[in-house]
């Protein structure tokens, strides 16, 4: 039986900042009056340490002692309601798996295990419905539950042995009635005519049914957030409401059209093709000399000239944003925070070092009552403030600078609420080598390992947010863990490593399919090679988790001992996973099974293109200044300045770390750019 010790750490009354928030927070919120008190505790459960071990580390892992109380047991008398918080199995505890690392350095062994929960003792006169709000308000059913209050018998996590990949058996026969039924039971992002494309392709050219794993792959490749489908819709029958400010809109599709028409363009007419029309006219007309093109996908990139010491060197500059709008609004902390660390992650993987973020959000107002919060949503204060922290924590870790942080407050961001990232990073041209893979080369999964966090994320992104989204999709938030991407940041500072790696894709959304999928075109994948977080994990989870702090990078098989030595040099796990084949096929093996086997030219077609009609309407005739009906501008304008919109947002900035030491940073200089030490907050300006 496993000796298993348990602490207890909380803050000193005086440094015990987020239980007096909470204490605050639940009386002005949550309307508990009788509430007079809370106090937080840090649980730890620890098995595998010594007597003399476990002693000699309480002051220097689990706590702070100028801070910090520790206690064997838990001070909860004259308590009126205990509630302890732990996440759920299979999500990933940053606090649980930083004190395993210390454990494990300090003691040189790997025999530690940590579980932590945290545990909130309530003081006061509570009645049954006050306790029941206080539980609904501070657990989120997405990545958490309700922890037990006793002794813990063991840490181990059992698992059982999943079940082969099953086919869908008859596929290639459904009928439409029968594959409109399986897309609803599998719950596919996939839109109808692109299932019905499926079975088309598996019945003419694979002549089989298909693997779920297949159906599973095919869905997150041709998701909106892999895939931009709803940016790639064709668009017909475009029309335009009348009205005054109508002019300009329909002018600049006009204009649009004659763009088309003059660089001879054949693709269908897309909200994408919009967007880009513009820099493909420049790029024609030879204007557009200084972007970098390759067959990578990874961030914008130009070719800039910097100044290093006197010297001119071509630089990279990149840059990145990302939306992480559904996983902010069903886990706030871990959506918001893998929104920046996803950010970071395309220019990372263009190995180039991030410099400086951006933070933009929409939010409702976060002052509205619990009690009216829609149904099947967190309140709007749980996701404005659990946001702000998941970003500003991971920022923080990693040691980004974020200059920019705004919110804007509306009711339209009720419905889904909006996280925006964005990044800028650079890199010596120089320590940047872009090669097509060839076939033998070997495919190395760099970093963290696979969980089930970050389950199906890019079509769970892809879908609307519903009722049921708590408690059907937590299983789609990623994790971050900035820690680990800070290592693999050191790590493609190196030229002599970056110059090793032919091609690199991050594992964002899509996992091991996607993120290795898009380095070429023929590939055998060995998923029994992928690290894994714990056991239990079957083929499906491990081809498509979307699990953070993972970098696929392609190195000839002469550089393979090479790039793992400097890997493991910063402590980065480095696994080789697959290679690359001459076959135009992506080829998955799970324990002996051959559970992904897909065409290459089946997979780019992106399924079946989506056509909408548009009606674009009028803007507003209204002017901003004096808004039509406005009699009393003196009040206006004091009712204006009394919007939340208006306020200052101080504790928000104030979340990030704006100073992070000396900084380099590349800064305009004499028409150039120049790479400068800098003290403090910087904007960067292309």
């Amino acid at each position: 039986m496993q000796s298993i010790r348990r602490l207890y750490v909380a803050k000193r009354r005086a440094f015990a900042d987020e239980a007096r928030r909470m204490l605050t927070d639940l009386k002005e919120n949550l309307l508990i009056r009788g509430l007079k008190d809370v106090r937080l505790y840090n649980r730890y459960d620890v098995s595998g340490l010594d007597d003399k071990t476990f002693a000699g580390n309480e002051d220097m892992i689990f706590s702070e002692p100028p801070v910090d109380t520790v206690y064997s047991e838990l001070p909860g008398d004259g308590a009126d309601m205990i509630l302890a918080i732990e996440y759920l199995p299979g999500q990933y505890d940053q606090r649980a798996d930083s004190a395993m690392q210390c454990l494990q350095m300090l003691t040189m062994q790997n025999d530690a295990v940590v579980r932590t929960a945290r545990v909130f003792v309530f003081t006061g006169v509570l009645s049954p419905d006050d306790k029941e709000a206080i539980k609904r308000y501070c657990i989120n059913p997405v990545e958490a539950r309700e922890a037990s209050l006793d002794e813990a018998k063991t840490l181990e996590m059992t698992w059982k042995r999943p079940a082969d990949v099953a086919y869908i058996n008859g596929f290639t026969a459904m009928s439409e009635t029968e594959l409109a039924a399986l897309r609803v039971r599998l719950n596919l992002a996939m839109s109808f005519a692109d299932l019905v494309f499926c079975r088309s392709y598996f019945r003419d050219e694979e002549k089989r049914d298909p693997t779920i794993t297949e159906i599973r792959v095919i869905d997150t490749y041709w998701s909106d957030h892999c895939r931009q489908t709803s940016f790639m819709t064709e668009l017909t029958n475009i029309k335009f409401e009348d009205g005054p400010f109508a002019g300009p809109v329909q002018r600049a599709y006009e204009a649009y059209k004659t763009t088309r028409e003059a660089l001879r363009l054949k693709k269908p007419q897309t909200l994408m093709d919009m967007a880009t029309v513009a820099v493909k006219e420049l790029k024609a007309a030879g204007k557009l000399t200084d972007l970098d093109e390759s067959e990578e996908i990874n961030a914008c990139t130009i070719v800039i000239p910097v100044d290093v010491d006197g010297k001119e060197e071509e630089w990279l500059l990149l840059f990145k944003n990302e939306t992480h709008n559904h996983p902010t609004e069903i886990e706030p902390f871990g959506g918001a925070a893998t929104c920046l660390g996803g950010c970071i992650r395309d220019p990372l993987s263009g190995r180039a070092y991030v410099y400086q973020a951006m933070r933009v959000t929409g939010s409702g107002d976060p002052r509205q009552a619990v009690k009216d919060t829609i149904p099947g949503k967190l309140p709007q204060r749980t996701i404005t403030t659990g946001a702000a922290k998941g970003y500003s924590s991971y920022g923080n870790q990693i040691g980004l600078a974020t200059g920019e942080v705004k919110e804007y407050y509306h009711s339209g961001f009720l419905a889904k609420r909006m996280e925006i990232g964005a990044v800028l990073g650079a890199a010596p041209r120089g320590n940047v080598v872009r090669e097509a893979p060839r076939p033998g080369d070997v495919i190395i999964l760099l970093g963290g390992k696979t969980g089930r966090d970050g389950m199906g994320g890019a079509t769970g992104s892809s879908k609307k947010h519903t009722l049921t989204s708590l408690e059907t999709s937590g299983a789609e938030v990623q994790k971050g863990n900035a820690l680990t991407e800070r290592k693999i940041q050191r790590l493609f500072r190196r030229s002599e490593v970056t110059t090793l790696i032919k091609r690199c894709n991050d594992f964002g959304a899509g996992g091991v399919s996607v993120a290795i999928g898009e380095l070429t075109d023929g590939l055998d994948i060995n998923l029994d090679a992928v690290p894994k977080k714990y056991e239990g994990l079957d083929g499906t989870e491990l081809a498509i988790s979307e699990s953070q702090e993972r970098m696929a990078v392609v190195i000839a098989p002469e550089n393979v001992d090479t790039f793992m030595s400097y890997a493991a040099e910063e402590n980065l796990e480095a696994t080789i996973i697959a290679s690359a084949t001459a076959s135009q096929r992506l080829i998955m093996h799970w324990r002996g099974d051959k559970i992904v086997n897909l065409s290459r030219a089946f997979l780019d077609t992106n399924g079946v293109m989506q056509q909408r009609e548009a009606y674009v309407t009028a803007p507003q005739g209204n002017s901003f200044f004096a808004p039509k009906g406005v009699k009393d501008v003196k009040q206006r304008f004091i009712d204006v300045m009394g919007t939340l919109n208006i306020a200052s947002e101080q504790g928000l900035a104030e979340c990030f770390d704006s100073t992070v030491g000396a900084r380099t940073v590349l800064m305009p200089f004499g028409g150039k750019y120049q790479k400068t030490p800098v003290e403090g907050m910087v904007r960067v300006y292309p």
